[in-house]
């Protein structure tokens, strides 16, 4: 297996997410909410057994594996699709460091690290693996229109 772009990136994805749960976990241990950009973000930690928007509470063990599966899955899809466009390979390595990210939390926690708290809306709490998960929807997406749902010219 080569270190392809796609791999490069989950791995800046899987470092970033996991240095900042620890930090998370340094810093917020025992703290309410601290302004991050005041009237936009904050940081507050939270544990999650569940999925996103706390969907399979209690699941870890479940979600664990499914974490591990999807990344499985990616790895496969990357190792046999031959040539990626851009945006495939963003998209891939983006979902693949989110996967591996929050499976981490799942297996060596038995739950995941969120911090990141956005104000002004009432949203769920989140953290870097997440971002990056909803970022390789977004590329993915945008691939795809590109690819099928764009006009042709």
């Amino acid at each position: 297996m080569s270190i392809t772009p796609t791999y490069r990136t989950a791995a800046v994805v899987v470092a970033l997410d996991q240095l900042s749960k620890l930090w998370a976990l340094q810093h917020l241990t025992g703290r309410g909410p601290q302004p991050l950009l005041p009237g936009l973000l904050q940081q507050q930690l939270v544990f999650n057994t569940g999925a996103a928007f706390s969907m399979l509470t209690g699941n870890t063990l479940l979600l664990g594996l499914v974490s591990a599966a999807v990344a499985v899955g990616l790895v496969v899809w990357i190792q046999t699709a031959g040539p990626l466009r851009r945006l495939q390979m963003l998209g891939l390595g983006l979902l693949l460091g989110g996967a591996i990210g929050n499976g981490i939390d799942r297996f060596r926690l038995g739950q995941v690290v969120d911090f990141l708290e956005l104000v002004p809306i009432h949203f769920p709490i989140f953290n870097i693996a997440d971002v990056a998960i909803n970022l390789a929807v977004a590329c993915l997406v945008l691939d795809w229109w590109r690819q099928h749902g764009a006009p042709r010219r």
